[in-house]
């Protein structure tokens, strides 16, 4: 196709032309909203970092829950921010921990939202790393066993998916092996398969007090200059028997989430995390772009590079604008 014969701006003359050849559709059916549960009642902390964010106590997770339910989000992503933590973060299998009491309450009140719980240790030690320390490294096996405490107490509360997010070595068939021998083998898993060692974690360390009490996490995070690498993951993982397929971050990995939606068929999600979040916050509040065509522009962008999921702190905000058309 060549001009003068071939114009395509025919095709952009007028908005309902638009609308019709419009190659990637975003809607509210792709959303998953992330919330910080912290102990208390009627309890809701601004997290700075994080403008228009809070950490929130079981009830007002209720509460969300009943507004996204409302908007049409499907699904929210719980983490818990405990005040109980241990070496081990014995704290993510207890019965009653936050989010397994926010998941029991949320069911009650919202049967039909999907409910995630992301299965790591992070918030629950107290050095702030996913699992088990041995000689200043995360152990992996000895995580492992821990892990599958963790997803099976998870199941136990009604959570609808249990995401596990530590990128332990055989994370995902060690879960799936737990989950059917408790008897939750319907209860899928969405496996965190290609999770960078990534600076735009930055505020999500303030939200769920995570910072590390010491090291990196370069040594089980993926290093950000590998793409091949991110395809042998999923690929086991997907072998494991996970039934999402995770990318984290989203918008410096564009490329990686393309790479995967051809490589695997099975449903990708990708997680639009804090720093993402902050970044255009910050901008917007200074004037320098226009926050709700970025918000939009930033979650077509991710569900086009091959998303079918987004786990985004822009979900409530960016139903709302959906609505407006």
């Amino acid at each position: 196709m060549q001009f003068p014969e071939y114009r395509p701006r025919r095709l952009r003359r007028t908005e309902s032309l638009r609308r019709m050849v419009r190659e990637t559709l975003l809607t509210v059916d792709s959303f998953i909203y992330p919330l910080f549960v912290i102990p208390g009642k009627a309890t809701r902390k601004p997290i700075g970092s994080m403008p228009g964010q809070s950490q929130v106590s079981v009830d007002e997770a209720v509460a969300e829950a009943q507004e996204c339910q409302a908007l049409g989000i499907p699904a929210l992503i719980l983490f818990g921010v405990p005040d109980k933590k241990d070496a081990v973060g014995s704290e993510a299998w207890n019965d009653d921990g936050l989010v397994q009491r926010a998941t029991r309450e949320i069911k009650r009140a919202c049967p039909e939202l999907t409910v995630v719980l992301d299965a790591c240790f992070d918030e629950y030690t107290t050095h702030g790393h996913c699992g088990v320390m041995v000689d200043g490294d995360v152990d992996n096996d000895a995580t492992l066993e821990n892990l599958g405490r963790v997803a099976l107490s998870q199941a136990k509360a009604g959570a609808d998916v249990i995401a596990p997010s530590g990128m332990m070595d055989g994370f995902v068939g060690w879960c799936r092996d737990q989950l059917d021998e408790g008897g939750f083998e319907h209860v899928p898993i969405m496996a965190y398969s290609a999770k960078y060692a990534s600076c735009f974690y930055g505020p999500f360390r303030e939200a769920a007090g995570t910072a590390n009490e010491f090291g990196h996490r370069r040594t089980y995070q993926m290093d950000p200059a590998n793409g091949h690498e991110a395809i042998r993951e999923v690929t086991m993982d997907a072998a494991e028997g996970a039934d999402f397929i995770m990318v984290k971050p989203a918008l410096a990995y564009l490329d990686v989430i393309a790479r995967v939606r051809d490589e695997v068929d099975l449903p990708v999600a990708a997680y639009n995390v804090s720093g993402e979040y902050a970044m255009l916050k910050a901008a917007a509040e200074r004037g320098w772009l226009d926050h709700d065509r970025a918000v939009l522009e930033t979650l077509t962008s991710i569900k086009r590079a091959g998303a079918d999921l987004i786990l985004t702190y822009h979900a409530k905000e960016a139903a709302v604008l959906l609505r407006k058309g």
